[in-house]
């Protein structure tokens, strides 16, 4: 027996290309209904027209006034760390920098010890527990990745973690395993080393297990080299496995260039990119992930966003969920960021936290209302999209649907 349900409201946000217009980027609809059947969108449309279409036998739900939107897509987090680095936000807000407080033993290698000192069970209670907040801001979809364990058995209790908590009534999740983030002490300052080491045997060991859709490499001044992570990623492909790149948060050393190469999903972050970077992002298709509650918190000038529009780059807002430059859970808080800080239109953000957001993780029938698409749903106590995009500080959300199931 089928399961339907109609969800009202007096706007809906589609983020369907078929419904867009130059006019109406997000093809909305005034006075609008989705139809649920069993988990997938049947219809979507005026009200009138998609109560017609309903069967006999329907619930509806409705957002008087209100607003429907696509589930959020969270793209690029690293939600499965545990710890506090409050200490450190503390000193960098009184003028500390990120590079120097991480060099004396603090940032990434701090969390490596919470994570390192942390059970399965506490890994998977305390991502569980995020995943559930981050559903009441209307997120219904989550890109999570390690890179605190620094080596494999750390990073690999990340990802079963991910593994794991994912069940219906919570967040999906994507697992990315980032496989160059930062040197733990046992390396001993030998960065090619450690790179070898990830490239012979951790990666083709994560991969063979099926813990990750894709591979990520912090590509920096003071992290990894393009030479250093090219053959890391490059192995990725041949083993089957999407990639994504930390790209020029502190110093642009070619890493976009990188990503073009490798056909990455996305190349994130990107406060400082060239004209040539931006170029082959855009050639390439390589989407932009855009993390603006990071730069907030380091104080950093916004990415060129005018060059990447410019140079034809599609661009994704996420919120960086992570304990040190991004603490956060609220991909909303980043959707007024990204209008406010890096000047993205209303649409533009709305979509790169959605449609573009779901296409940068491979989904291509999530982050859209549309026929046949997965029916994550938002109901928002909101008059209006714009709405979405000022900085309230509380969820708005009024329901949240995953496959059509609340969360």
């Amino acid at each position: 027996m089928s399961h339907a349900r109609v969800l009202c409201a007096g706007r809906v946000v589609t983020c369907d290309p078929a419904r867009a217009t130059p006019d109406d980027p997000l093809g909305t609809i005034d006075d609008g209904a989705v139809l649920v059947v069993d988990g997938r969108v049947a219809a979507v449309g005026e009200r009138a027209q998609v109560l017609a279409a309903a069967p006999a036998v329907v619930i509806v739900d409705e957002a008087a006034g209100g607003l429907l939107t696509p589930g959020l897509v969270d793209a690029h987090t690293h939600a499965p760390f545990v710890g506090s680095r409050h200490e450190e936000y503390a000193l960098r807000m009184s003028g500390a920098g990120y590079e120097a407080i991480a060099a004396a033993g603090g940032g990434i290698v701090a969390s490596m010890r919470a994570v390192r000192s942390a059970t399965q069970e506490e890994l998977e209670a305390t991502l569980a527990s995020r995943l559930e907040r981050m559903a009441r801001c209307g997120v219904t979809t989550v890109e999570a990745k390690s890179g605190y364990g620094l080596d494999l058995a750390s990073e690999r209790r990340q990802l079963l973690a991910v593994a794991h908590v994912e069940r219906a009534d919570r967040p999906r999740l994507v697992a990315t395993y980032l496989a160059l983030h930062a040197l733990p002490p046992e390396a001993g300052g030998d960065r090619d080393a450690f790179a070898a080491r990830v490239l012979a045997h951790d990666l083709p060991s994560i991969a063979a297990e099926g813990l990750a859709k894709f591979v990520d490499a912090y590509v920096d001044r003071n992290a990894f080299s393009v030479a250093q992570a090219r053959p890391v990623l490059a192995r990725a492909r041949e083993l089957g496995l999407g990639v994504r790149l930390h790209v020029g948060q502190f110093a642009d050393v070619g890493g976009a260039e990188l990503a073009a190469e490798l056909g990455a999903a996305s190349a994130d972050h990107l406060e400082n990119v060239g004209e040539a970077g931006a170029m082959a992002l855009g050639k390439a298709g390589v989407r932009a992930c855009l993390l603006p509650v990071a730069s907030f918190t380091l104080g950093q000038a916004a990415p060129p966003v005018a060059l990447l529009r410019a140079a034809g780059v599609t661009m994704v807002v996420a919120s960086d969920a992570n304990p040190g430059t991004a603490p956060t859970e609220s991909l909303p808080l980043a959707l007024a960021f990204a209008v406010r800080l890096y000047g993205l239109t209303v649409s533009e953000a709305i979509l790169g936290a959605t449609r573009e957001a779901a296409a940068s993780l491979g989904l291509t029938d999530v982050g859209l209302l549309a026929p046949g698409a997965r029916a994550d749903v938002v109901m928002w106590d909101l008059p209006h999209e714009a709405c979405l995009v000022q900085p309230f500080g509380t969820s708005r959300a009024l329901q949240v649907f995953r496959d059509g199931s609340p969360l």
